[in-house]
């Protein structure tokens, strides 16, 4: 071989390692997390809440308990607007002993005198399937309301007034809710991939079902921030979807092939949240959200049940294996709105 090819090949070999290198997708990273330390005037609790609830009540105040996630882009948000800022600040601190309490905490938890357990155990004790999730103590100990996710200031404050009356000693959230919100708060807002179904037990594959309704505070974030977006439809367009407004009288053949309408439905499965969602297949309900939802948790949601994964693993897993595929591809995962 000649000398000047010899060269040329040799300085090739020498170059592989650094093109494999190169070819290496550099790790991605999460981005939109928050860490959001909890507000000075939250309590001290030595976290035996029997005790706590008795001080409170001796005060004329109840309970809350702020089931929080480190870096929760959720979390982050409601502290900053409901938490920290007036006038629910102000309300929260005259009406509540607020006791934050870590899921995937590690500090025991005296929930009563004969429930002893760790924070992460009093999560899944509670079911708290996502965060922020805030639980309401009455002057039995008991649970007399919840939030499950992020809720725009005024809602929250609805809710706050709704325990500080002790109304739920005489009626349900759903009906205090109906007197208290703004009916012209929202005008539907046209997506062409919302196909006008009242049968919904004819549906064959993947459904999903939006429900809205005219105090919909959140709804024009939701179309604008997250079904507008790329990569959410591509989720989307594997799916009939269907927008059910709660406000209206018509009816409808509910999945199961019951007769119905969509206020009824909503409240059958526990939904006070506007916008909220049911993701279907087979006519069976695999993801629920009564909360607002940012993009990523939002797209996810769907291909899992779209792509068949909640047959063979649970969303948290799904979750975990999905997180590392697009990490370990260099791809950056966005938590935030």
């Amino acid at each position: 071989m000649p000398l000047r090819s010899l060269v040329s090949f040799l300085l090739a070999l020498s170059l592989l390692p650094l093109a494999s290198q190169a070819e290496e997708p550099k790790r991605g990273q999460i981005l939109g997390g928050v860490m959001h330390s909890a507000p000075d005037y939250f309590k001290e609790s030595f976290l035996e809440i029997a005790e706590d609830v008795d001080e409170a009540t001796e005060e004329g105040r109840h309970v809350m308990l702020f089931f929080q996630l480190n870096a929760c882009p959720y979390c982050d948000r409601m502290l900053s607007e409901s938490f920290e800022a007036d006038p629910n600040m102000s309300f929260i601190q005259e009406h509540f002993d607020v006791i934050a309490i870590n899921i995937g905490g590690d500090r025991e938890v005296v929930f009563d005198e004969n429930t002893s357990v760790t924070e992460k155990q009093l999560g899944e004790m509670l079911k708290v399937a996502a965060t922020p999730a805030i639980v309401f103590l009455n002057a039995e100990n008991q649970q007399v309301v919840r939030v499950n996710g992020y809720r725009a200031p005024s809602r929250f404050h609805t809710v706050l007034r709704y325990v500080s009356s002790k109304a739920y000693e005489s009626s349900t959230l759903a009906d205090f809710m109906a007197t208290e919100l703004d009916e012209n708060q929202y005008t539907p807002i046209e997506n062409p991939r919302f196909e006008n179904i009242a049968d919904l037990a004819s549906v064959e594959g993947p459904l999903l079902l939006i429900f809205e309704d005219s105090t919909c505070l959140d709804c024009p974030e939701f179309h604008q921030r997250t079904l507008a977006r790329e990569d959410v439809g591509v989720e989307l367009d594997k799916f009939t979807v269907v927008r059910l407004n709660t406000d209206s009288m018509q009816e409808i053949i509910a999945p199961d092939g019951s007769k119905t309408t969509a206020k009824a439905l909503a409240a059958k499965h526990d939904m006070l949240y506007r916008p909220g969602t049911l993701v279907l297949d087979g006519g069976e309900i695999h993801r629920r959200s009564d909360s607002l939802l940012f993009h990523f948790h939002f797209k996810e949601g769907l291909r899992y049940v779209a792509d068949g994964y909640y047959k063979k693993m649970t969303y948290q897993d799904y979750s975990e294996q999905r997180r590392e595929e697009l990490l370990a591809s260099g791809i950056d995962i966005d938590l935030g709105r």
